[in-house]
């Protein structure tokens, strides 16, 4: 990306798959490749440069629009600062209602925690699935339950009550990018605080 300046602003936005008129000359796209950064820079073009250090990770926050501007003889686009996802679900106030958006106190918008917990729930679903057949054929032909898959089926509940559990306790958006954090241990595996859910070997 570049961006075009005159007398000190920006004045357009460039992505340099095209060629540009300036002055009433006209120049190809090459100037995008095969010139200097100095030689465009003659032109009023430069090359724009990235400042991600306020862009934080959009599972957890939600990021500005990147801004940019022209100091120190080079365009920078930058993001201002992020915001932490809510927690909580967001509902419909009565203003939202008056304005015909929904209706008071109904959820508008699920928070942080809620689609967290969903996704645990789904995980352990899934894994449950697995082993519904011996429940089905346990109903219908009265076919014990081997103790390993009931075992198993436990532990699959039990971890995602925990899971559930710990998500909802954590205190604030870096208590959630905690849990969710993987670090490798001493010998060599690699797990997060929140752990998984168990599955059958």
């Amino acid at each position: 990306m570049f961006a075009l300046v005159e007398s000190g602003s920006i004045i357009k936005m460039l992505r340099g798959n095209k060629g540009i008129t300036i002055d009433g000359i006209q120049h190809p796209r090459a100037i995008y490749t095969l010139w200097t950064e100095a030689e465009r820079n003659a032109l009023g073009i430069y090359t724009v440069e990235y400042d991600d250090s306020n862009k934080k990770d959009e599972q957890w926050y939600i990021n500005t629009n990147q801004s940019y501007a022209f100091a120190d003889n080079k365009v920078t686009a930058s993001y201002g600062s992020a915001t932490a996802k809510k927690h909580a679900d967001t509902l419909f106030t009565a203003q939202d209602e008056t304005d015909g958006l929904g209706t008071e106190g109904e959820i508008n918008t699920r928070g942080l925690k809620y689609n967290l917990i969903q996704t645990v729930k789904a995980q352990a679903a899934n894994e449950l699935a697995k082993t519904d057949w011996y429940i089905t054929r346990k109903s219908e032909k009265n076919t014990a339950i081997p103790s390993a898959i009931t075992t198993h089926r436990d532990a699959v509940r039990s971890k995602q009550a925990a899971m559930e559990t710990a998500i909802t306790n954590a205190s604030d958006t870096p208590a959630l990018e905690t849990l969710y954090t993987h670090t490798k241990q001493e010998d060599g595996s690699v797990t997060r605080p929140l752990g998984e859910i168990p599955t059958l070997e």
